[in-house]
């Protein structure tokens, strides 16, 4: 298997590209804790992660889309050596740094940062996000999306793009314009709502985005962890398939996918899977 996601819970994966392995938003707190959301907001975790994903593997690095309690919780900190790199936003690099995270890196929106092993590179570029509505957004903590690209020789691999927890906005536009074809995306979902307000994407809004960028494959994750999410994994899907989008492929919490190899490759000729 040359690239591959494993579904840990919420918007927590394990990353096996090439030579490299990643962890996203790390939230390792049972079913029955709580997180902070901020502004004396909480919200109880429902459902286990599946931490025996991680047993014995050794990550190069953390891909954190924003700190809020249930992308980055106690447990989670807990279990994250202080020299581990984590690629975050800048307002949360700071405070991370603040708390002894030594080798946090704060990415502003276009920016990259690479890793060189053998003949591969991956690069991690900030993307676009939006947390909430309007004005509300600036309440929030800010939240980059992330397009990872893994090169081998020069030539691309695989192109990957994991939303964060954004909103559909016209920024995200500029995503498929500067990049081309995608080929997976891992979406955060759930249709979280505080006061009414929807802070992250709902079914409706899941299949907008994949319209707009076409990925190969299409993995749902953030969706039914956390008692704020209102949005179900099948609000989704049944939208995805009403609208014909092939690739949409859901993941168990502890199973592994692999991820489209773009063909040519060390011998591989995989196809990759396009969107009508």
């Amino acid at each position: 298997m040359q690239a591959s996601v494993t579904f840990v819970g919420n918007a927590t994966t394990l990353l096996r590209l090439g030579n490299f392995t990643l962890l996203t938003d790390p939230a390792f707190g049972p079913a029955g804790s709580r997180v902070y959301l901020g502004y004396g907001a909480w919200t109880k975790r429902l459902r286990d992660p599946v931490l025996d994903a991680l047993q014995g593997t050794k990550v190069d690095g953390i891909l954190l889309s924003h700190l809020h309690g249930d992308h980055f919780d106690a447990a989670a900190r807990a279990w994250v050596e202080p020299t581990l790199p984590i690629l975050t936003t800048p307002a949360a690099c700071r405070k991370l740094r603040r708390k002894r995270h030594l080798a946090v890196r704060g990415l502003p929106t276009w920016e990259c940062y690479e890793w060189t092993r053998e003949r591969q590179r991956l690069r991690i570029t900030a993307v676009p996000g939006k947390h909430g509505p309007g004005a509300v957004d600036r309440l929030l903590p800010d939240v980059m999306g992330s397009v990872v690209e893994l090169e081998i020789d020069g030539r691309l691999a695989l192109r990957l793009y994991i939303t964060g927890d954004t909103l559909v906005h016209d920024a995200l536009e500029q995503i498929p314009r500067r990049f081309g074809d995608i080929d997976a995306m891992l979406i955060h979902l759930g249709g979280t709502r505080l006061l009414g307000m929807l802070l992250t994407m709902d079914g409706r809004q899941g299949v907008e985005l994949a319209h707009l960028i076409r990925p190969g494959l299409t993995v749902p994750i953030h969706y039914d962890d956390y008692k704020v999410m209102k949005s179900p994994l099948s609000d989704f899907l049944n939208r995805a398939g009403e609208q014909g989008l092939s690739g949409v492929t859901p993941i168990t919490r502890g199973d592994t996918l692999e991820l489209p190899w773009r063909s040519g490759l060390d011998g591989s000729h995989a196809e990759r899977r396009a969107m009508p």
